[in-house]
């Protein structure tokens, strides 16, 4: 998943805008004939008001600058939970709804009407997510103000610590984490008082997230980190003078709002959360829990409906793992049987963190070697493989990505959870690789980044579901690359698979179905080979956050159904290459629209 890359941050109004996604209309093919003027003119107009709306998106939201690379608001924070930022935000999407639907999409064609359809559809939707009160419940294990503040403060995120300049920037931003802090207070005490607060289970975790990064002196918190590791080519004077004033930043403000925080969910606001799991507990929650289903997959499909395909494909890929992997070790024994084993003999666990890590980087070149064959279209960026942080790593996912820089002063970043060392399992790296880092979400969000041809809006926004089916979808891509030689690296594979199909069944379980906490991690336990300590994880991050687990099977199913039509209907005509470039070329799109233009593609190569 792509945890960590800046559509996950909450600071982002941008990515709140991108990240909301439902079934588009579809773009009709290009014109073969060359624009009108007028048409060239309209285009031209849009693109200009493009430029301009991400240029105000980076100037109220400046940590996505940051995310992206621009350093021009390095040194701000607003207060993004404020009810004043709110109402802000609700203004200028209005305003730019009514900017762009004025000009009408008469004449446009390509990418032109493709970009006009997409703003449009993301900002109405931001219109009707206002109706939700998320802002409400700003703080839980998988992700708050308190984590976020860490990863881009130590020195392991975002924000860069390479000049003096630097230094002073986070000065500037870490002065200002008390006000937020106060305004997640606030916004939860509102939520107390309107029945809108969060899960019980999940609170529990919050406590000692925030007792290992509440420490008795600013050297010993993870803020100082930047301090420990300031450039030797610093003066004397400037080492003194960011030394002194970062001790007091950290040790009279910052620690102060941690500390507030943690006593305020612990005494006051711990005896108000509920103990029920799902958000259809919440007022309006059913209405609420389609609605993020819709945006999720970019699909009308409903909770039911997304429950029985998800039954469906635990079915079908149970099958498979009796077939084609069990079968061919001569495992015997029930598919439980096979389940435990693959959780508990020893030949599957890594020696050290170390072991693991040297692992997955090995598995650059074995993939390197075959992935032209594949691809046409390949990234620029860079990537690197790194642990995920230890304070966060109990709730961490298995792996996340983080996108590079714009400016490419950060590669690509696939983080790999050391956490729980027996519980990583050595048939789950290959899987794991192909869907983090090539082909997967590297190749993917690296490449739209690079399609500087696209709105900005476009290249550093993106849909859940086309991105999430696409790491699932470039996970099947093993063989092709050298990869699931052995059973029970295919079996990996498999499992993963399962793992997407078993989300579908288990995030509407919790939130549309009354499922309980422990019906969901029982249901992963008795259906797949994933450890409790997994499970439990999962389970609460599905909890957390409500459909966006969705995204992964239902992407993934659409991509592998247009492939299958490409390939009957085009015969020996069809080349993997040009199918892959097809999908990746115009970036994160709505399934719709994904399954239009590869239609469109399909009919130009049976036309030639």
């Amino acid at each position: 998943m792509t945890l960590l890359a800046p559509k996950a941050t909450v600071l982002a109004l941008a990515i709140a805008l991108a990240g909301c996604a439902t079934t588009a209309p579809v773009a009709p093919a290009a014109s073969a004939l060359p624009a009108t003027p007028v048409q060239a003119d309209k285009a031209a107009r849009l693109n200009a008001l493009y430029e301009q709306y991400w240029e105000d998106v980076l100037r109220m939201n400046p940590v996505q600058a940051t995310f992206q690379g621009d350093a021009r608001y390095n040194d701000q924070l607003p207060d993004f939970l404020s009810q004043e930022f709110r109402e802000e935000a609700r203004a200028f999407n209005a305003r730019w709804l009514k900017t762009i639907e004025d000009i009408g999409p008469d004449g446009l064609g390509g990418q032109d009407l493709l970009s006009y359809e997409i703003f449009l559809r993301d900002a109405r939707l931001q219109q009707e997510a206002d109706r939700f009160p998320s802002w409400q419940q700003p703080i839980n294990q998988f992700g708050s103000i308190a984590s976020f503040a860490v990863q881009l403060g130590s020195g392991s995120g975002a924000q860069p610590f390479k000049t003096v300049k630097d230094y002073e920037n986070w000065l500037a931003r870490g002065n200002r984490l008390p006000v937020l802090f106060d305004s997640a207070i606030a916004n939860m005490r509102q939520g107390m008082a309107s029945g809108v607060v969060q899960p019980r289970a999940l609170m529990v975790k919050v406590l000692p997230q925030l007792d290992a990064l509440i420490k008795d002196t600013p050297e010993e918190t993870l803020f100082w980190g930047p301090i420990t590791r300031m450039p030797a080519n610093f003066s004397g004077a400037d080492k003194a003078r960011l030394t002194a004033t970062y001790r007091e930043m950290i040790g009279e403000r910052v620690l102060p709002a941690y500390r507030e925080l943690r006593a305020f969910i612990a005494n006051e606001y711990m005896p108000k959360t509920r103990s029920a799991p799902g958000m259809d507990a919440l007022p309006d929650g059913a209405d609420w829990y389609a609605f993020n289903a819709r945006t999720s997959t970019t699909t009308d499909l409903t909770p039911d409906e997304i429950h029985r395909i998800g039954l469906d494909e635990v079915a079908r890929i149970h099958a498979l793992i009796r077939s084609d992997v069990m079968a061919k070790v001569g495992f015997k024994g029930s598919l439980q049987d096979f389940f435990r084993f693959m959780q508990d003999d020893p030949r599957f666990t890594f020696a050290s963190e170390d072991a693991l890590l040297a692992h997955y980087r090995a598995l650059e070149a074995k993939v390197n070697a075959r992935v032209k064959q594949q691809f046409s279209l390949i990234p620029r960026a860079p990537f690197e493989i790194r642990a995920v942080e230890p304070f966060r790593a109990q709730s961490a996912a298995g792996g996340s990505y983080m996108p590079p820089s714009e400016d490419g002063t950060r590669p690509g970043i696939f983080y790999v959870n050391t956490y729980d060392l027996a519980t990583r399992k050595t048939w789950d790296a290959e899987d794991l690789y192909l869907h983090e880092a090539i082909p997967g979400h590297h190749f993917q969000i690296a490449l739209q980044q690079e399609l500087t041809g696209l709105p900005k809006f476009r290249r550093f926004g993106g849909e859940t579901a086309f991105i999430e089916g696409w790491g699932l979808y470039a996970e099947s891509l093993g063989r092709d690359l050298g990869l699931y030689q052995d059973p029970y690296d295919y079996f990996g594979y498999l499992q993963n698979e399962l793992w997407r199909a078993i989300r579908l069944v288990v995030d509407t379980g919790l939130h549309s179905k009354g499922w309980t906490r422990e019906q969901v991690i029982k249901y992963m336990l008795d259906n797949s080979a994933e450890s409790e300590t997994q499970s439990t994880a999962e389970a609460e991050r599905y909890m957390a956050i409500p459909g966006q687990a969705l995204a992964y099977k239902i992407g993934e199913l659409k991509i592998q159904e247009l492939r299958k039509r490409a390939q009957t209907t085009l015969g020996p005509r069809f080349d993997i290459r040009e199918f892959h470039a097809e999908v990746l070329k115009d970036g994160a799109v709505p399934l719709s629209v994904l399954e239009a233009k590869i239609d469109r593609w399909i009919a130009v190569k049976l036309q030639g």
